[in-house]
């Protein structure tokens, strides 16, 4: 499948297949299929189809409702939530490597939109951002 949404080209051919999962059998109003790709620049998505009972079900007529199929743009972050709910540890780890270690920390609402502008601008994850800053401190 393919698809320009804002202006981005996403495709199922072109792009790196990091995982899938699924849900029952074809043919089952409820079986869906999902697959976690990366494309050549490093921007993630979701191909999903499913069955009429599903998030992927489109309406066909009044009150009639059929399978259908989508690409929906991730983040990084959707993206490792997506592998580590769906994904076992190998396939998690050849996507996106090692995970570290995962340290909560508080900060003031306007640290938070500073580091979410930085975020948006250099598309680094805070993690990333955060790690820069104290190694210049």
């Amino acid at each position: 499948m393919k698809k320009v949404i804002n202006g981005s080209l996403y495709d199922t051919e072109t792009a790196k297949l990091l995982g899938e999962d699924s849900y029952s059998n074809p043919g089952d109003f409820h079986h869906w299929e999902e697959a976690l790709y990366r494309t050549k620049s490093g921007k993630y998505f979701l191909h999903g189809k499913g069955g009429a009972m599903t998030k992927y079900a489109v309406c066909v007529a009044q009150n009639e409702w059929s399978g259908g199929e989508k690409i929906i743009p991730l983040d990084l972050d959707s993206a490792q939530k997506w592998a580590e709910e769906h994904l076992n540890g190998d396939v998690y780890i050849a996507a996106f490597g090692e995970p570290e270690e995962r340290t909560t920390v508080m900060i003031s609402a306007a640290t938070k939109a500073k580091l979410s502008d930085i975020k948006t601008k250099t598309g680094k994850s805070f993690g990333d951002i955060i790690a820069e800053a104290v190694a210049r401190y």
